[in-house]
């Protein structure tokens, strides 16, 4: 048995799998399995065009070759098909749909990895992906990208909350490693379906750990895998520098991004409020241990201050973890008067505004609300647990629109370079 991931890679996953204790997608007990359901997927025929990467030529997957172990796939008819027109809600309550449509034959690729999420009664996941869970939260923070990028969104075997007792211990000896699942998952999409184009990884929470492994074992080090990669969005978690510099500490080469359409670089970012910064105590905004500082890119604007272009369940009481939540307390987006949502998102430009922020030592996103409670718009956002959290749960749904455009941009810039 082998120890599945290093402290500095662990307590964030510990944090990020707390916050779901008692959240379900169907409001029943957190404790146990969930209610059964399974994602399936339809595989189609793929086109293969190019060739892998040389080191990628020969690999045969342990895990990926069943299509079941993927949550999205371009190849699949999936839950990432699922509709994801979006009602733009303005400040003064107008209210106009904008439809969704996937690109036709996007030049790059998308590499998800989903946050904690999942309710198995045991330590490490199972293969039984779930639309509730695993599906939920992938629509939720990635399938939008589909129009950049073709989605690839792997399953794996991730620390569960029934495992969290054994995270929070440091004692996570076991047969399980969500990174080995990661990485597998990876090499198999180089090797099967990736055929030389570039690719953008997007994670957040947990999957933002298990992209900064992947980073800084499989292509901050080989100039070949290094030389496809488009941008790396790594949210709720933490990307260590050193003080005042934009690479060193976890990444020797892959530098923090400086400027929008910049290729090859990450964007990570943890988000609190301007009212409410990290405390002594933060699960985020600072290295988990070691020397450095933790990295902060705003999605929006990088080096600068920018509305949040956020894009958020339709239902203003659900999150990423739920899509009920706190759906009786009668949150809405808009006074019904105004009209009403008939769209599974809405999208939100001119609400919130966010830079990164320094404080006691800790780096983060701080975001200010700028509201009008006087207009039939709803003037705050949700997200919300104790101080330490900040607002981790909409870490993504804050920023889906700049996100999108961003991987447009470097997509663009790629395709010159």
């Amino acid at each position: 048995m082998s120890r599945v991931t290093s402290t500095r890679y662990l307590l964030p996953l510990v944090a990020t799998g707390l916050l779901l204790v008692g959240c379900t997608s169907d409001g029943g007990d957190a404790s146990g399995g969930g209610d059964g359901a399974k994602l399936t997927t339809t595989t189609t025929t793929a086109s293969n065009s190019g060739a892998p990467l040389p080191r990628y030529a020969d690999y045969e997957t342990t895990s990926y070759a069943e299509p079941s172990h993927w949550v999205c796939r371009p190849d699949a008819d999936d839950i990432c098909d699922e509709s994801l027109d979006a009602t733009v809600v303005a400040e003064d309550g107008t209210l106009s749909v904008e439809p969704f449509k996937a690109a036709d034959d996007p030049a790059i690729d998308c590499f998800y990895v989903y946050p904690t999420i999942s309710r198995d009664e045991t330590t490490f996941a199972d293969w039984e992906l779930s639309p509730d869970e695993e599906g939920y939260v992938t629509v939720n923070q990635a399938a939008r990208l589909q129009s950049q990028c073709r989605l690839f969104a792997p399953g794996y075997r991730q620390i569960t909350l029934g495992g969290l007792g054994a995270a929070r211990s440091g004692d996570l000896e076991a047969d399980g490693d969500p990174f080995a699942d990661v990485l597998d998952a990876f090499k198999a999409y180089m090797a099967n379906d990736n055929e030389g184009r570039g690719f953008v990884l997007i994670g957040h929470s947990q999957g933002s750990s298990m992209l900064n492994q992947l980073i800084a074992a499989e292509i901050d080090p080989n100039d070949d895998v290094r030389a496809l990669l488009v941008g790396a969005y790594l949210a709720g978690s933490s990307v260590t520098v050193p003080e005042g510099e934009i690479v060193g500490g976890d990444f020797a080469n892959v530098a923090l991004c400086t400027s929008e359409g910049e290729v090859g670089c990450v964007t990570t970012w943890a988000t609190f409020r301007d009212t409410a910064p990290p405390p002594a105590n933060s699960f985020f905004g600072a290295p988990r241990e070691g020397e450095g500082v933790a990295g902060c890119v705003n999605p929006a604007a990088p080096g600068d201050t920018s509305d949040l272009d956020g894009y958020f369940p339709a239902n203003a009481g659900a999150s990423i973890l739920s899509s009920q939540g706190a759906s009786d307390d009668g949150a809405r987006w808009v006074d019904a008067s105004a009209g009403e949502i008939t769209t599974p998102f809405v999208r939100i430009t001119d609400l919130v505004s966010g830079a990164c922020a320094t404080k006691d030592g800790f780096n983060y996103l701080e975001v200010t609300i700028n509201a009008d409670p006087d207009r039939p718009r709803a003037d705050d956002i949700p997200g919300d647990l104790s101080a330490e959290w900040g607002l981790h749960l909409v870490d993504v749904s804050l920023v889906m629109g700049d996100i999108v455009r961003s991987v447009e941009s470097q997509a663009s810039a790629y395709a010159t370079n």
